[in-house]
């Protein structure tokens, strides 16, 4: 039948959710990018009302933005967890596929091995000062 994928160790793991000052200087960005957005619309508002008929287009500009900036707050805040619960659940591989997928495993592992080689022979050659 079929087999599961053999996790891969190339891969990291991400946490469930930011906390610290990471979270702190998202919340931060998240309120700064509020305030901005409720201030052009402000703006815009009072243009528009003056005469400005291309004002208009930015009055609902403004707010998309906002909510924009809401969505992208939510997903960097909890890391995106649609994605996180997609890798949770096991994939199944085709059994005529297994020996391909860790082939190619083998050969990412390789590659990760010798570009973490040629760093440390590049800052072993640099010369103290």
């Amino acid at each position: 039948m079929d087999s599961p994928v053999p996790p891969d160790p190339v891969q990291p793991q991400q946490g469930k959710r930011l906390t610290g000052s990471e979270a702190v200087r998202l919340h931060l960005t998240l309120a700064g990018a509020l305030l901005l957005c409720a201030g052009a619309f402000w703006f815009e508002v009072r243009r528009a009302l003056g005469g400005n008929e291309l004002s208009w287009a930015y009055v609902f500009e403004w707010p998309v933005f906002a909510v924009f900036a809401c969505y992208m707050w939510w997903n960097l805040l909890h890391r995106n967890r649609r994605a996180r619960n997609a890798r949770a659940k096991p994939k199944v591989v085709a059994p005529e596929h297994v020996e391909m997928l860790k082939a190619w495993q083998d050969h990412q592992r390789a590659l990760a091995a010798a570009e973490t080689d040629a760093g440390h022979a590049q800052s072993e050659s640099e010369p103290k000062p």
